[in-house]
């Protein structure tokens, strides 16, 4: 009897440890930066092989001296660094980069931006990200603070803010504050964003682990909570678009995987007011432009006329 108990114990002991190491490895699998963020070289060679039209475009702006490397001190005292699009105008997009991504990784949206629409441009390098810094990745849910700071430095009579994947979500989460003052007119673009960082890392384990939530998300949950101060479930897109009145518009491939398409049909559900939704067909995850250039720079310019 006594060795049952003993072996009980044992077991359960074994189990808890492996849970706690799961949910530890889970945390920094997800969060932990790209070890390559600050290789420069390597995004600009890797964007202008997959959007050929950026090189002329970004030779241009450094002839011109209009494409600026730019640091800022945030709030909580961390430099961050963006990139900045000069273009004079009295209207700036906010171009904001994805999971593991960087500013030069999206200049293809901001050539739309500066040469389409007359745009200056604002691609910052997120916490964590690029050539900013930070430890772990945020989300989009503290990112959103920064998005607003980004906004308030580089305040316009008319702003965007535009982002993909995790960008997107942080654009969502981000348009549910209040605006600084001083912006007159501002729109939101979201490229396949997720309806939560819960949902997204619960779908992620079951596709890429075959294991369900409980308990290993729940830990993991709980330990970021503890770790860096905010929840996946407390970081929900989905929430913040039920609360802005703000024009949004909702972009999403039906192809995704990797955020799920059905994702943007909640997103678009929840947003009260002032909403268009495009599904691209054939389009995985982020490639709605790669795709669909034509049409979404035209989708984009009849959004912002309105």
């Amino acid at each position: 009897m006594k060795k049952a108990i003993v072996s009980c114990i044992v077991v359960v002991l074994l189990f808890v440890a492996v849970v706690l190491g799961g949910s530890f490895y889970m945390l920094d699998y997800s969060l932990a930066p790209d070890p390559q963020r600050a290789d420069t070289a390597q995004c600009f060679r890797s964007q202008f092989e997959t959007y050929p039209e950026t090189r002329a475009w970004v030779d241009s702006l450094r002839a011109a001296k209009a494409l600026r490397d730019t640091f800022v001190t945030m709030p909580t005292g961390e430099r961050h660094h963006a990139l900045f699009v000069r273009k004079g105008a009295s209207k700036t997009a906010l171009v904001v980069h994805g999971w593991r991504d960087c500013a030069i990784d999206y200049l293809c949206l901001a050539r739309i931006y500066e040469r389409e629409f007359n745009y200056n441009v604002v691609l910052p390098d997120l916490h964590a990200h690029g050539l900013s810094e930070g430890e772990m990745i945020q989300m989009g849910w503290l990112d959103r603070k920064d998005v607003l700071y980004w906004l308030s430095v580089f305040r316009s009579d008319t702003m965007v803010v535009h982002g993909v994947s995790m960008g997107a979500a942080t654009t969502m989460m981000t348009s549910a504050e209040e605006m600084p003052e001083g912006i007159k007119d501002i729109h939101f673009i979201e490229d396949c964003g997720y309806t939560s960082v819960w949902d997204e890392f619960s779908g992620e384990l079951k596709k890429q682990f075959g294991l369900p939530s409980f308990p290993l998300l729940h830990i993991s949950n709980l330990l970021c909570k503890i770790r860096y101060g905010w929840s996946f479930a407390e970081a929900s897109p989905l929430r913040q678009v039920s609360k802005t009145t703000l024009p949004m518009f909702f972009i999403h491939g039906d192809a995704d995987t990797f955020v799920p398409t059905e994702m943007v049909f909640r997103l678009y559900a929840a947003k009260p007011s002032a909403k268009h939704l495009w599904i691209t067909e054939g389009a995985a995850h982020a490639e709605s432009y790669l795709n669909y250039k034509d049409e979404y720079i035209n989708r984009l310019k009849t959004f912002l006329a309105q």
